[in-house]
């Protein structure tokens, strides 16, 4: 009976033992080999877009309890400013945004990234969405976006399509 005693340890200590090891060698493989869904997220990030031509999609507008909240620059979101947002266009491009069904325009600097939701391509300010006619019930408009000036990896600025004269003045 007391031989069963000490064997009894020695025997479970073995596949303990290879257990611990495997367990390990799956930690390191892991750590080392991206995640799914970290590869995932990585493949569907925009890149930055400095040609300056147009876009066509739809437009929002940011939510009131976003006023005073910190943009991607760093600066607070002014509710009556000319701010916006956009997942492809460089921070501080100057943009004429043009509601589609209306014709009425805006002039909005991209200050922050967004809008998150597939299909649309700008948010803004609610004073913004108020000058091309975007109502809060409307909720959505179909819009296009012409880059003005781009600012450009090395410091410089590029005129983008918004720049040239509108069609038809």
């Amino acid at each position: 009976m007391k031989s069963a005693r000490f064997l009894v340890p020695i025997l479970l200590a073995g596949p303990l033992a290879a257990a611990s090891a495997w367990g390990h060698e799956r930690e390191r493989h892991a750590a080392s080999t991206p995640s799914e869904p970290k590869a995932e997220a990585a493949s569907k990030k925009k890149k930055l877009d400095h040609s300056g031509r147009r876009q066509v999609g739809k437009a929002s507008f940011y939510h009131d309890r976003f006023g005073g909240r910190k943009m991607a620059n760093g600066e607070p979101m002014e509710l009556d400013g000319d701010n916006a947002a956009s997942r492809t266009l460089p921070l501080g491009t100057t943009a004429r945004v043009t509601n589609l069904e209306t014709g009425q325009s805006t002039v909005v600097t991209i200050e922050d990234r967004g809008p998150y939701v597939d299909g649309r391509i700008v948010d803004l300010s609610p004073a913004s969405a108020d000058e091309i006619g975007l109502s809060r019930e409307q909720g959505l408009a179909e819009v296009e976006v012409a880059p003005i000036e781009v600012p450009m990896p090395d410091g410089t600025t590029r005129m983008g399509a918004g720049a040239a004269p509108e069609r038809g003045n």
